[in-house]
Parts: structure tokens; C-alpha cells; sequence
């Protein structure tokens, strides 16, 4: 593999599902403020519709959409499909970094793209762990396997970093950022609920606000260390 160089300046994120998009879009926007950084990112069409509806939110234009979901697909056919395209997709951007978000079959697969091309990963929200390959299926191998693809792993919490060192993962390739998540929740949409309060009757109208997570995402740790993700990105990257 490719180690990342001292300087890293073309960066590729790929996303499948709306909440990859939504933790990597605070992301996305602050490396590209980042002097010199050229930053691209795009998706593979597993959450297609509503991950353009997080992009929109944020004002993003993917640099590519595989549009890869078909009818009745399972995860064999969306695996490979995956696979093949951001095959070319890599070959066509050569980045000397790719980021990847989770357990998706997205993260998996476009990881695994990356790995066969030497192309150096960074795993962010790396670390989720139950010990159980079928709890979640198939997202603990998903992440699992990313981890032993990934060369930088960027964790949301102590405990998840934990995890990682457990798996033989050297500490100067763990870096604890929180989650990106939070930082999302208090950007954009944080805005997007303020525009949608009924000042007048005091009340939310047709709008609703549902959160629903896995216990694996939830800590107050990872609320505790929120905004640190993309606050020290640029620094990450160098």
C-alpha cells in the first residue's frame, strides 16, 4: 500500500447512504477550506434520493453518482457493483486519499476498491464494535474489514479507539475527532430547524424532528467531543 505522503492534497469521499452523508458533509466543507486541498466527493447511489436531499441541504455538488441501486438487488450484486464502479471512478480521480464513512456496503466495498489500487483509506467513525459478526449484519464485518483495509482510523470515541488498539491498530494511526454527526446537527440543520419553527404559533407546523440511532453511535462521549472532527481536519490531512 501507498502510505499517505507528509502532505496530502487530493482527497476522494465517498458516500452511499443519507447518514454517511449527513456525518461527512460538516467534513467535506471544512477540508475544503483547507489551503491548497483539493477535495472531491461523491456517492454511489445506496441511499440515492435522500442523500441528494442531505447534499442539497448543505449546498454540496457530488463529483459523481453511480446511481447503483436496481430493483430487488441484494447485497452480492450491490457489492459488486460497488466494487466495479468505484474501480473507475478511483482510476479516473487518483486521489492520494480516500475517505469513507461507517459500516456501509458503500464503505466496504469502495475501501476495498481503494485497497487493490494502493490507494491509501481513512476510515472515519472507525472503531464500532459488538463482537458479533451477525449484530449488525453485515455492518460489524463491514466496519471490521475496513479497519484492516484502512491505513488512518479516525475514531469518535476513547472507546471506540479502544477497540482499535485491541485489534493490533497502531496508536499513531488512531486519532480521536467525535462525531461528525453533531457537528451536522449543529450547522446546517440546526438552520434548517430554525427556518421551520413557527414563530407565529409557536410550534413546529408539518414539521418533525426523529433521531434514531444504534446504541453503538450514542455515547455522551462522542457529544462531548463534538466539533473537534472538522476542526482539526486540515492538521489531520498534513
Amino acid at each position: 500500500i501507498n502510505r499517505p505522503k507528509a502532505k496530502i492534497h487530493k482527497i476522494l469521499m465517498v458516500v452511499g447512504t443519507r447518514p454517511e452523508a449527513i456525518k461527512m458533509a460538516p467534513l467535506y466543507r471544512r477540508l475544503k477550506d483547507c489551503p491548497g486541498m483539493d477535495v472531491s466527493i461523491g456517492l454511489t447511489g445506496q441511499h440515492r434520493e435522500m442523500v441528494r436531499q442531505v447534499f442539497d441541504l448543505f449546498a454540496i455538488k457530488p463529483a459523481f453518482d453511480l446511481d447503483l441501486m436496481q430493483p430487488n438487488q441484494g447485497l452480492v450484486e450491490l457489492t459488486n457493483r460497488v466494487l466495479s464502479g468505484m474501480t473507475e471512478v478511483l482510476k479516473d480521480f487518483a486521489p492520494q486519499l480516500v475517505l469513507v464513512h461507517g459500516d456501509t456496503t458503500t464503505t466496504f466495498a469502495a475501501a476495498l476498491a481503494a485497497f487493490y489500487l494502493k490507494i491509501p483509506i481513512g476510515h472515519v467513525e472507525a472503531g464500532l464494535r459488538t463482537g458479533d459478526m451477525s449484530q449488525p449484519f453485515p455492518e460489524e464485518m463491514n466496519r471490521v474489514v475496513a479497519t484492516r483495509l484502512a491505513e488512518l482510523h479516525f475514531a469518535a470515541t476513547e472507546w471506540a479507539a479502544d477497540n482499535l488498539r485491541r485489534e493490533g491498530v497502531p496508536e499513531g494511526r488512531i486519532h480521536i475527532t467525535g462525531n461528525t454527526g453533531i457537528d451536522a446537527a449543529r450547522g446546517e440543520i440546526v438552520a434548517f430547524l430554525d427556518k421551520a419553527w413557527d414563530r407565529e404559533n409557536g410550534g413546529w407546523g408539518k414539521s418533525k424532528l426523529v433521531d434514531g440511532r444504534r446504541s453503538a453511535g450514542s455515547s455522551t462521549a462522542s457529544a462531548r467531543r463534538a466539533s473537534s472532527a472538522s476542526a482539526s481536519s486540515c492538521s489531520a490531512a498534513a
